[in-house]
């Protein structure tokens, strides 16, 4: 569909992909963005968007010489990544508990991290710029170095899928762990005491920013370029671990030569241009979604996942959606479901089922069908998946 402009007063337009009303927070919080007076353009909502810290989830905000830290939020390059593989589906057979045993075995999920280092977190070039980061997470290098290639919670997961092709596809969703996290708190509690200090007026204190060429933006930016690397790797040491489990339960223990990767952030900020000026483009639950990218949206546990291609919408600064997108939080999910509810609607997925998963249960997200149609116009469809295996964080 296309995008409608909303009927909101403030300085920068409100496009909107979401293709229903906003509720009235949702209205509020998009308002107190675009009433920002370094927006560029107009602020962007995608599909699944919903409210959050801030700023919507589902946000793609540009910005003229300003970043808003809590806008990009704690999980700074949360993302995805997947592998389509060589193996054809039917080579699943009677093996796919066996295979999450086997990654839940090698992977760590929840809080916890890695018990031993490897080479190849050892040799990520990262830890040598590690003191360089903000003085609050310095204590921090021995457990950031325990969790690269490490699942975390919440939503993230691990993924064995299926194409319609019958093709196996291997996709996972994390980001960059407690030191993300402790790097973004840090950095939203000096944003909050500057604007105090200055008296700035803010709609919200989550919307406190820094100025461009000043020494905190610089810091800011310094540390988010450092996490988003962070979180990148981490989901390349992980997937490298998936496939050696996939080799070994469908190859024979023989290397796998991927039909194609995709890895891509979306909890991030970069430097892009569109209109023909450079600015500052913050997705916060947002996908990159140039003419040609590949960008991975994933439904709820149970529900159809996406390889998608970009379109270059330059309206939505050529983003899309992220994912379904809760439709309801998880104290509700748990207050209103039970066990039984989940293991009726992940039926048929290989997953953990206790009542811990309950709040990521897939009627709490909204139909991925339809945030689908909702974008047509960003993106067009590679392929489509099903979930045959879920680890949950």
């Amino acid at each position: 569909m296309p995008y409608e402009q909303l009927e909101i007063s403030s300085p920068a337009p409100v496009l909107s992909w979401a293709g229903h009303p906003l509720a009235h927070q949702e209205i509020a919080m998009a308002k107190n963005v675009a009433s920002l007076p370094f927006v560029y353009k107009h602020l962007a909502l995608m599909p699944d968007v919903h409210l959050g810290r801030g700023a919507l989830v589902g946000s793609v905000i540009a910005t003229k010489a300003a970043l808003i830290p809590a806008a990009v939020g704690v999980d700074i390059g949360c993302g995805m990544m997947a592998i389509q593989t060589p193996y054809s589906v039917d080579k699943l057979s009677n093996k796919l508990k066996k295979i999450r045993l086997d990654i839940e075995a090698v992977i760590p999920t929840g809080f916890a991290g890695n018990k031993e280092t490897t080479r190849e977190v050892q040799n990520w070039q990262g830890w040598r710029s590690f003191a360089d980061l903000h003085r609050g997470v310095r204590d921090l290098e021995r457990k950031a170095i325990q969790q690269l290639g490490s699942l975390g919670g919440g939503n993230h997961f691990i993924e064995v899928c299926t194409d319609t092709e019958n093709r196996v596809w291997l996709m996972l969703h994390s980001g960059s762990r407690l030191i993300g996290n402790k790097v973004a708190q840090c950095h939203i509690d000096t944003a909050r005491d500057l604007a105090k200090m200055a008296r700035t007026s803010l709609p919200d204190r989550d919307l406190a920013y820094f100025v461009a060429q000043t020494p905190e933006f610089d810091a800011y930016w310094h540390d988010l370029q450092w996490a988003q690397d962070y979180a990148g790797v981490n989901r390349e040491i992980m997937m490298a671990r998936v496939v050696k489990v996939i080799e070994k339960h469908l190859g024979g223990g023989r290397k796998m030569k991927p039909l194609l990767v995709v890895n891509c952030h979306h909890n991030y900020a970069e430097v892009e241009r569109h209109f023909d000026e450079d600015v500052y483009v913050t997705r916060k639950g947002a996908v990159r979604a140039q003419q040609g990218d590949y960008g991975i949206i994933p439904g709820s546990m149970g529900a159809k996942s996406f390889i998608v291609k970009g379109k270059g919408n330059i309206q939505s600064f050529c983003s899309c959606s992220h994912g379904a997108g809760r439709s309801m939080s998880r104290t509700a999910a748990k207050d209103t479901f039970s066990l039984d509810d989940f293991l009726a609607q992940t039926a048929g997925i290989e997953c953990r089922k206790d009542p811990e998963l309950i709040d990521e249960i897939p009627a709490a997200y909204k139909p991925i069908e339809q945030v689908m149609a909702n974008q047509a116009d960003l993106v067009e469809v590679v392929a489509t998946l099903k979930q045959l295996i879920c680890v949950k964080g």
